[in-house]
């Protein structure tokens, strides 16, 4: 999907004249879509008996999210906090930027990060590969390789601990809840926030937010 996308892009930039930055971006949506849709056919059966066996109230709905946001939230910033101090990484996020910028520029890439992605690393991280460890493995074993293989898939090394602790965070919802939809809005609501306030807000009025949740976290 990832490289295909980009591949299949060049060739109608160079062969037909179009822009080449809506046309990647339109690729890319696309692309993610058909994941989504393969893998949703996929897995039909497999989510309906969950829902059947596992139903959820619109109260636990509600419940497990905002305590899924909160857990993601703490567990990041202890994650942001240990990589300043060991590696001495910047917390701001190059994909995050990225994503702005590109948002930016169409608007309607945001539903990528906002929904069709989380959805489908949902799926693949944690329906299926943790899903599958799980089988085997005790709950931690399942989710550290789960995380760290989510993580490394960001390719975005110099923050693969923020990334693994929260895939330690999705795989704890979705075991806690044995229903999918739960970790993927979790992760719809962090990563719409992320990017919605960057795009909103201003660099100097997102700093001092993240100030403050430092000193809510940590006591400064």
């Amino acid at each position: 999907m990832q490289f295909g996308g980009a591949f299949l892009a060049a060739i109608l930039t160079i062969s037909y004249g179009l822009d080449p930055i809506n046309t990647a971006i339109s690729i890319n949506i696309i692309g993610f879509l058909i994941a989504v849709v393969i893998i949703l056919a996929m897995l039909k059966k497999e989510l309906h008996e969950e829902r059947i066996a596992h139903p959820l109230s619109i109260g636990k709905i509600i419940g497990w999210s905002a305590l899924g946001i909160l857990l993601a939230w703490f567990s990041q910033g202890i994650a942001s906090v240990l990589e300043m101090a060991i590696l001495g990484s910047d917390p701001d996020s190059a994909n995050t930027q990225l994503i702005v910028e590109i948002s930016r520029m169409n608007p309607i890439f945001i539903l990528v990060p906002a929904l069709i992605g989380p959805i489908l690393e949902e799926l693949v991280f944690r329906k299926i590969i943790f899903g599958a460890l799980y089988k085997r493995f005790n709950f931690f074993l399942a989710a550290l390789i789960s995380s760290f293989i989510f993580a490394a898939a960001h390719m975005e090394f110099v923050h693969i601990l923020v990334y693994a602790t929260m895939g330690f965070v999705f795989a704890f919802i979705y075991v806690k809840t044995k229903r999918i939809i739960m970790p993927i809005i979790v992760h719809m609501s962090l990563n719409t926030v992320a990017v919605v306030g960057q795009l909103v807000l201003d660099v100097e009025q997102l700093e001092k937010i993240q100030d403050q949740a430092m000193l809510i976290f940590f006591g400064g």
